[in-house]
């Protein structure tokens, strides 16, 4: 227990980031100051976790409301409404103009910024209603929301437009969010529906046909088929899809529009990032019907490597790295874990490691490949080594970069840098306040920039720091980390989950891993450094562990031409 001005201070603290994350580095401080301590005690009594501190505890959770409400706003912090939409909608100004507008509506309604309401595909007098509609939400302090219905002009079919004020804060002119029931069908949908459910063209535009509303009859007579062809075909995509109803299809569908997409090349103007290609997100759905998604580049019909990118979900490479893939016939698969992006989590009962392990099984399957060799990132080892004890003879070989094995004692954790002991021995020896700590250290990466924070949790690495100034690699992480955290998506509760599952004791399956290993470990990472490391070869003598120097957790990153040198004997054949 701490004494009372230590439980003092860590509360003070507590609620400081809570309301201000900049200040999250001195609660860091404070906290390993009483906790340093208490690890060492606890290894030397085998008690673990540490005994909690119900006063602290309780604080915990009050805080925890303020940063949620906090993460919360920094999430809508400049985000337009039509961010959020997949159906046509757009903004309209107090000149009756259109001031924005989003891609449904662009492409199902032809409109553009800066056009007149008159340019809607409507007749004359259902536009003048919907004008008058508009006029009365801007001089009202809390209008009442409009819905309308009106014909298509070009098609005779029902369109509603649900009419509404939107206030944009800080004291901006209003606005009027004018939302309709049109669907856009985005840009890559297609091609994700044809390789996640392996569909079809004509089947995806059956698909699309009856998220757009149409009847059976209606496809029918559009596509020359008769109804008994339509009927078969839907039957067929069910199967594919494994929904049981034209009902849960749809609402499937309308899921992915919500979510397909790519990723950009560019989403925070960093150096290199426009050399980076976008790749678009493949998914499908689990057994137990989770979303699970994952990119792939290099050679199509290459050899396969499965790409384990490490908590921070580095699910890119530097643009050469991408291309020295494919020129080497390399099929890169990079897994988004569950809980990262849009790949729904595992049920909470659920091990993480053996649930990402069945994942990995099931994607290898779903792409009906037999064989294939995995590059990991830190802890990710213990992924690939859950999916050769489920699957002993799927992988041909596990290659690891500054791969973190299983730490023993506090020691262990003592040589890390600061941020890295922090969450780390948090997880091990005091997992029940861990969520906190990672949602309020994701609010401050959220407030100076994933670019700032990255540097200093990494400071106490020159060779990372040196290999994150190189611009092509910077924009590959910044870029590739996005489905951990960017403004639209936010990994930290299953990033403390997997953290707490990281430092859970997992040498057995180390120890029964039967599969080739080779460890590069970077004599300068922050999390397993060249002494620990040194420790542990001889605790898994079956591991060929080579230490490289003047490297990091980077490692990978940094000296990828020899990484895949190496992985060539690796690879199936």
């Amino acid at each position: 227990m701490a004494k009372p001005d230590e439980t003092s201070e860590i509360i003070e603290r507590i609620y400081d980031v809570a309301v201000d994350p900049s200040r999250y580095e001195a609660m860091l401080d404070v906290w390993e100051q009483r906790l340093s301590v208490l690890r060492l005690k606890a290894d030397e009594e085998a008690s673990l976790p540490i005994e909690a501190d119900t006063g602290i505890e309780a604080h915990l959770e009050r805080a925890d409301i303020f940063l949620q409400r906090l993460f919360d706003l920094q999430a809508d912090a400049g985000r337009s409404p039509l961010d959020l939409e997949a159906k046509a909608a757009f903004l309209v100004d107090q000149a009756l103009r259109i001031d924005s507008v989003n891609e449904a509506a662009r492409a199902t309604l032809g409109l553009a910024p800066g056009r007149a309401l008159d340019g809607l595909p409507l007749h004359s007098d259902d536009v003048a209603k919907l004008k008058a509609a508009i006029r009365r939400q801007l001089p009202a302090k809390t209008p009442e929301p409009t819905l309308l219905r009106f014909t298509s002009a070009s098609s005779d079919r029902s369109i509603l437009f649900h009419v509404a004020l939107y206030l944009p804060g800080n004291g901006q002119t209003p606005f009027v969010l004018v939302r309709t029931t049109e669907l856009g069908w985005p840009t890559h949908l297609s091609k994700t529906m044809r390789e996640a459910f392996n569909l079809t063209a004509a089947e995806v535009e059956v698909v699309r046909a009856l998220a757009e509303g149409r009847s059976l009859r209606e496809i029918s007579e559009e596509r020359g088929r008769s109804l008994a062809t339509v009927r078969t075909q839907i039957s067929a995509i069910l199967a594919k899809t494994e929904t049981h109803s034209q009902t849960e299809l749809i609402r499937l569908t309308l899921g992915l529009m919500d979510v397909v997409g790519t990723i950009p090349a560019s989403r925070n103007g960093s150096l290199g990032a426009s050399t980076l290609l976008p790749i678009p997100f493949r998914s499908r759905l689990t057994p137990d019907g989770r979303r699970s998604d994952w990119i792939e580049f290099g050679d199509p019909g290459g050899r396969p490597l499965l790409f384990l990118p490490l908590d921070y979900g580095m699910i890119r490479w530097s643009r050469q790295a991408e291309i020295a893939a494919e020129q080497r016939g390399i099929r890169v698969i990079s897994v988004v874990r569950p809980g990262y992006g849009f790949s729904a989590p595992l049920p909470a009962k659920v091990s993480y490691r053996e649930g990402v392990g069945a994942d990995l099984r099931g994607l290898l399957d779903h792409l009906g490949i037999e064989k294939a060799a995995a590059l990991v990132l830190g802890a990710d080892l213990r992924f690939a080594m859950a999916l050769a004890r489920l699957d002993p003879t799927r992988l041909t070989g596990i290659f690891g970069c500054s791969a973190a094995l299983p730490v023993v004692n506090a020691r262990q954790y003592e040589r890390m840098g600061k941020w890295h002991r922090f969450i780390l021995a948090n997880a091990r020896y005091a997992p029940r306040i861990l969520p906190f700590l990672v949602r309020s250290g994701f609010a401050l990466a959220r407030s100076v920039g994933k670019e700032s924070f990255f540097r200093s949790v990494n400071a106490s690495s020159p060779a990372d720091l040196r290999t994150f100034s190189d611009p092509e690699i910077r924009a590959a992480i910044l870029l590739g980390s996005d489905i951990c955290l960017s403004s639209e998506h936010s990994a930290h509760d299953v990033f403390a989950r997997e953290c707490i599952d990281s430092e859970s004791d997992w040498a057995d399956l180390v120890r029964a891993c039967s599969v080739p290993v080779r460890l590069l470990q970077g004599a300068e990472d922050p999390q397993t450094p060249a002494q620990t490391v040194r420790e542990l070869m001889p605790v898994f003598p079956h591991l060929d562990i080579e230490i490289v120097e003047d490297a990091g957790q980077l490692l990978f990153f940094q000296h990828w031409p020899r990484v895949l040198d190496e992985l060539e004997t690796m690879l199936p054949k």
